[in-house]
């Protein structure tokens, strides 16, 4: 077996994926059809070419104008089940994915119909392909804490498959501190916290996320490593920062694929993951960022199991469950190496 074979045997986690972001260029046809929305390509290949950005405030306006094309509930089931089935394809066993329900709400959507459709498509996932998949909520920064308590009170009354929630949005127009206290009450309702932070703003929007907002995870985290005291934070506190390499390159948070700080990361030992972030949009999936990786900054196949290693115990899975994968993907990685010995 070959590097590649390799690569795609290892069992994966994704942390860090978002539904919208996952739309396939021909789903968004699909879509932009059933819902009579006017669209500025016809082909499957102009579809593709929406999905190409200058830099990273381009990729949100892409990224807002795909939501547009999202009108009905029921269309959350066909989302969520492709998304599945794509990471299922790359031997990903277990998914937490961010689903931004008040971008669809805004637009007179049902916060409950959705998550019941998204839920649809996660079971029907299982069924097709043993996959499993719990649900982050991400507030999106930009709508302001009044916003983020009532997406709590949603969540509060039916919180079916919810395991946490995040911030995204405009990183540097949103800092984390305003959302200290729907952080403090997302806690207290059982949820665990996450924030995008250091992606495109610097180490104190990450510093605040986690002194503010307590995140266990950080999303992205790219510039971490500009501040040493941070890093050691990191590391003390076992912060996880959920990496996304290839998203960074496709948006113009790092130059190259070359120039991304994930191996220094890894060298000073913090907890890192890996996943794709909009899979769809970036042109991506778990194999090609674990290939690249490789590839590009020489992560070896025990490195890249670490990585997997790193997703499945900073997941929020029940810790039952947690132990229960870890085992099993370490047994399947002693497979891959006494394979790799026999030849």
């Amino acid at each position: 077996m070959n590097i590649e074979g390799l690569i795609k045997a290892l069992p994966k986690v994704e942390q860090h994926v978002h539904i919208v972001g996952s739309i396939r260029p021909k789903t968004l046809l699909w879509l932009a059809e059933e819902g009579g929305v006017k669209k500025p390509y016809k082909t499957l290949k102009e579809a593709r070419g929406f999905f190409q950005y200058h830099d990273f405030p381009h990729f949100i306006s892409v990224y807002s104008k795909v939501i547009d094309y999202i009108t009905k509930e029921d269309q959350f089931d066909r989302i969520a089940y492709e998304m599945l089935e794509n990471d299922a394809r790359c031997n990903v066993r277990y998914v937490e994915a961010s689903f931004s329900a008040f971008d669809h709400v805004k637009e007179g959507l049902d916060y409950s119909l959705m998550l019941d459709a998204i839920n649809r498509g996660v079971h029907r996932a299982h069924r097709d392909f043993g996959i499993a998949c719990n649900l982050r909520i991400d507030l999106v920064r930009n709508y302001g804490p009044d916003v983020g308590m009532k997406i709590l009170d949603w969540i509060e009354q039916k919180d079916d498959n919810i395991v946490s929630i995040d911030i995204g949005g405009s990183e540097e127009r949103f800092p984390p501190k305003p959302f200290a206290p729907v952080f403090k009450r997302a806690k207290e309702l059982g949820l665990h916290l996450v924030a995008h932070a250091g992606e495109v703003a610097g180490p104190k929007s990450i510093w605040d996320a986690v002194k503010y907002l307590n995140a266990e995870h950080i999303g992205h985290g790219v510039v971490a490593y500009q501040d040493a005291k941070l890093m050691r934070y990191l590391l003390e506190r076992d912060i996880t920062l959920e990496m996304c390499p290839i998203s960074n390159v496709r948006t113009g948070i790092v130059s190259s694929i070359q120039k991304h700080p994930i191996r220094l990361f890894l060298e000073k030992r913090l907890r890192i993951t890996v996943s794709t972030d909009d899979p769809s949009m970036f042109n991506t999936d778990m194999n090609n960022d674990y290939m690249q990786l490789h590839r590009h900054l020489n992560f070896t196949i025990p490195e890249l199991f670490k990585l997997s290693l790193n997703a499945v115990e900073s997941s929020f899975l029940p810790e039952k469950r947690m132990i229960n994968m870890r085992k099993s993907f370490t047994k399947e990685y002693q497979q891959l190496q006494n394979l790799i010995n026999s030849n």
